[in-house]
């Protein structure tokens, strides 16, 4: 599955309803920066702390604010290809 997500200008994470779904079934995520990459990790549930997936609208999208994790000096705007790592359990998003 080729998978993308969306950085917006005020700081938010966008991701399909279909991306949710499959690698964030609990709408619950910690964030991670790693170099030039930013590490999604779903959580068991939103019980653990960590940033939780609002729906968006009828089609299912996602949104969560993230820029705390973001580089403060050139955050990402717009969209970014991203890769599930198995072995990490992680979606990894290209920041650059």
């Amino acid at each position: 599955m080729s998978v993308q997500v969306t950085f917006t200008a005020d700081g938010s994470l966008r991701l399909g309803a279909d991306v949710a779904t499959v690698y964030f079934p609990t709408d619950s995520l910690v964030a991670v920066p790693r170099g030039d990459e930013l590490w999604l990790m779903p959580l068991v549930g939103p019980e653990g702390g960590g940033l939780l997936l609002k729906q968006r609208n009828r089609d299912g999208e996602r949104s969560t604010l993230i820029w705390e994790a973001l580089p403060q000096d050139d955050p990402p705007v717009g969209v970014r290809d991203a890769v599930w790592d198995d072995s990490h359990g992680a979606l990894r998003v290209a920041l650059r």
